[in-house]
């Protein structure tokens, strides 16, 4: 008889929830333990028939093909040897099992050769299951069988390694898709265009040779000796991929060169720019772009071998000291001819630029763009330069005109080029300097001003002692207040008048044109300048961006006016529709203009009347 606790504790007893199918089994007295012993009983009985039978061909062929595991690392011709030995002892057993003389009896009249054939496609057809373990067919390791295992080349299973690397080589192999070739070689054009590069016919050979050079530069040990201008085409491309590495940078260091010019050096280090100079210690021409682990030491290095430097050009080194610097131009400042900084906001100051002018007394061209500590006193220390012939200059810090005006005075007689970007408070009497001290320029640049007038820009190109300017770059010199599109009644900037004084003096022998921004030109003026039938036989590149009244004629005009036309920008040009564009032009920023149909530099038709459609 259960006591008190007994009878509590099985009354308590807690039972969790149990499913349909449990409660089905438990009413027809049936239970888990029957059920494994009914599969174990038909599963003996199995076995004893296939026993009486010789065996199935599964068993058969899974008892052949198991090898030790110690064996799994034998060399590969033992290993080849070793699998054609158990497929024969495989082949051997299916011959002997029933299921083999069955299938074959059910066929007569057979050639003798077909025995084996049978066989083999028995042996094929034995596949192990999930679960089985096989050996895999190229590395003849032992692994489990699973759904996903892959096939290998001759129907054998891979094991998961082998299958990767399987995969691997069949994606690396197979033909990109036509859509994504199609739209890289759109990018490839496009990327050449807005380079000023239009390919017609075939490239030569020496283009083929280089890009494919490009292309395998992980494969290249040594260029050997390539000219100097293919190194420099190398570096811009492998530059613009941003792949000059230190492996990379031992391809363009040889011994006997006096120029080495890297147009990118972001992943580039100190000890990389210290082996340029211990691998080429004669070197002459420097220029490296994005340098900014310039340092120190670096110039240290170069000090301590006297290294002939003659033309340096750095970008954004600013690791380098003011202290490097000075010390930099007292010491081998003689021989410095060319000097071109940008992008400086650590260090070069006013007192360093006083250095630069004291020790680099043979400096004849200086560029200053983005340095961002430099103003009137460096304005006023540079103009002791007196054998400057190329000045180029970009100041982040505001100066005076007077500065300027006296700088143009000082070195303006000898100069052939002069850029002044971005000084906002240039005004007509600097450019009137221009105008009286520079008589040997063959390139002026004076952008981003909104003080000086469209007078002073005509004044300047009328009755100028200077031969016909080659290149010519006006951009941005306009009235700020958009409120007035057509500009205040005096024009401020390039205007009308100034723009034909401009052309009228240099349009003969004019290269290259830049007067993007300069919203001020009339549309008849444009009319009247490329008009068709007046010729510039040298113009070649022109920018004409954001130059809203420009239009499908004028552009037209120009094509006409311009024979050696080679690159024309025209961004923001919203009226310029439906061009037709010569062959060899590379027209940039007109997304729906045609394609170019124009075959031996001449239009299939007549030219429009330009004056008649205006």
């Amino acid at each position: 008889m259960l006591s008190s606790s007994g009878r509590r504790a099985a009354t308590n007893r807690i039972r969790g929830p149990q499913s349909a199918l449990t409660d089905f089994l438990a009413s027809n007295n049936i239970s888990a333990v029957q059920i494994r012993d009914d599969y174990e009983r038909r599963r003996q009985a199995v076995q004893q028939q296939d026993t009486q039978n010789g065996g199935t061909i599964d068993a058969v062929v899974e008892d052949e093909v198991e090898v030790d595991e110690d064996e799994e690392d034998v060399e590969t011709a033992e290993q080849k040897k070793r699998r054609k030995k158990r497929e024969e002892a495989a082949l051997a057993r299916i011959k002997k099992s029933k299921a083999y003389q069955k299938r074959k009896g059910r066929v007569d009249d057979e050639p003798d050769g077909d025995d084996d054939e049978i066989a083999w496609d028995m042996y094929a057809k034995s596949k192990p299951l999930p679960g089985q373990l096989e050996h895999c067919e190229k590395c003849d390791k032992r692994f489990t069988v699973t759904a996903y295992s892959k096939e290998g080349p001759d129907g054998g299973l891979l094991c998961p390694k082998c299958s990767k690397e399987q995969e691997a080589e069949r994606k690396k192999d197979a033909k990109p898709k036509k859509q994504a070739a199609n739209r890289d070689k759109r990018r490839k054009i496009q990327s050449n265009l807005l380079d000023g590069i239009v390919h017609v016919g075939s490239k030569t050979l020496q283009e083929l040779c280089v890009e494919k050079v490009a292309d395998n530069i992980n494969d290249v040990d040594e260029f050997g000796d390539l000219p100097d201008s293919l190194l420099d085409r190398l570096s811009q491309i492998l530059s613009k991929r941003r792949v000059i590495t230190t492996r990379t940078l031992d391809l363009f260091l040889r011994s006997d060169l006096s120029t080495v010019a890297i147009y990118d050096c972001g992943k580039l280090e100190v000890s990389d720019y210290i082996r340029i100079f211990s691998i080429v210690p004669k070197i002459e021409k420097l220029d490296l772009r994005n340098a900014g682990q310039f340092k120190d030491e670096v110039l240290d290095y170069i000090l301590e071998r006297d290294v002939p430097i003659r033309h340096l050009q750095l970008e954004a080194a600013n690791l380098v000291s003011d202290a490097k610097w000075r010390e930099l131009f007292a010491k081998a400042g003689l021989r410095i001819e060319t000097l071109k900084l940008s992008w400086l906001d650590y260090s070069m100051d006013d007192e360093t630029v006083a250095q630069l002018v004291h020790g680099c007394p043979n400096l004849k061209r200086l560029k200053m763009k983005k340095c961002f500590r430099i103003g009137d006193a460096a304005l006023e220390a540079l103009s002791e330069l007196k054998r400057l012939e190329h000045l180029s200059l970009q100041l982040t810090t505001p100066t005076t005109a007077d500065a300027l005006k006296g700088l143009v005075r000082s070195v303006g007689a000898k100069l052939r080029t002069l850029s002044l970007e971005k000084f906002d408070n240039a005004d007509d009497e600097v450019l009137q300097e221009i105008c009286l001290n520079c008589d040997r320029l063959t390139k002026l640049r004076f952008t981003a001003n909104d003080y000086c007038t469209d007078k002073a820009f005509r004044a300047l190109f009328t009755d100028w002692r200077n031969p016909p300017l080659v290149q010519i770059d006006f951009s941005s010199n306009r009235d700020l207040d958009y409120s007035k599109p057509d500009g205040p009644e005096d024009p401020i900037g390039l205007a009308s008048s100034g723009f034909l004084a401009l052309m009228a003096h240099s349009g003969s022998k004019l290269q290259r044109l830049d007067i993007s921004s300069c919203r001020h030109i009339t549309q008849e003026t444009f009319s009247e300048v490329f008009d068709g039938i007046k010729q510039y036989p040298f113009l070649k590149d022109v920018n004409i961006s954001f130059l809203t009244k420009i239009d499908t004629v004028i552009v037209a005009g120009m094509f006409k006016s311009c024979p050696s036309m080679a690159k024309l920008t025209a961004f923001g040009c919203f009226n310029i529709t439906d061009i037709v564009v010569p062959l060899g032009v590379a027209l940039i920023g007109v997304p729906n203009a045609l394609e170019t149909i124009v075959q031996e530099g001449d239009f299939m038709g007549e030219w429009p009347d330009v004056k008649a459609m205006l």
